[in-house]
């Protein structure tokens, strides 16, 4: 049986915020980072692997909701894709042919006001960013370029 990526899913999700500056005050969008209870890369958007039957967003929609008890309003794909392979060390613990993961990104705004609740487990805590602090939180290059390009995805279909 040929190795496969496992498919998951990831959803950045986006909430206004007013800000003021000596140039006025103004709109702007921060964007929702989940905490693993882990040595690396222990930041990242809100995500998981699709369940039999799900699509890409229902796989997101649920992770969310999930990890953080939110609920959003869809209103995006991004064409990024963060693919990696699993190191060795890891693979040799799993049964299957699974040799890494193919990320698939969903845009979302935020229903309302509502507090993120984490389970203390599986995440352990969340931060609300602007998008110019994604480089203070996520380390690996490659997963910080991507980030980077879905959130610039979302900021421009919010600005349209």
């Amino acid at each position: 049986m040929p190795d496969v990526y496992r498919s998951c899913a990831s959803i950045a999700v986006f909430r206004p915020t007013n800000v003021c500056s000596p140039d006025g005050c103004g709109q702007v969008y921060e964007i929702l980072l989940l905490h693993k209870p882990r040595k690396n890369d222990s930041w990242q958007l809100p995500q998981g692997g699709c369940e039999q039957g799900e699509d890409i967003t229902q796989a997101a929609v649920r992770e969310l909701q999930e990890e953080a008890s939110l609920t959003v309003d869809v209103f995006g794909k991004s064409a990024h894709v963060y693919q990696y392979d699993f190191p060795s060390s890891y693979r040799r613990f799993r049964p299957d042919h699974v040799r890494g993961q193919r990320i698939e990104f969903i845009l979302a705004l935020l229903q309302g006001e509502q507090q993120v609740q984490v389970d203390g487990k599986e995440i352990d805590g969340f931060q609300w960013i602007l998008p110019e602090q994604l480089p203070q939180f996520l380390r690996r290059k490659a997963y910080l370029e991507v980030a980077q390009a879905v959130v610039k995805d979302g900021l421009t279909h919010l600005a349209a």
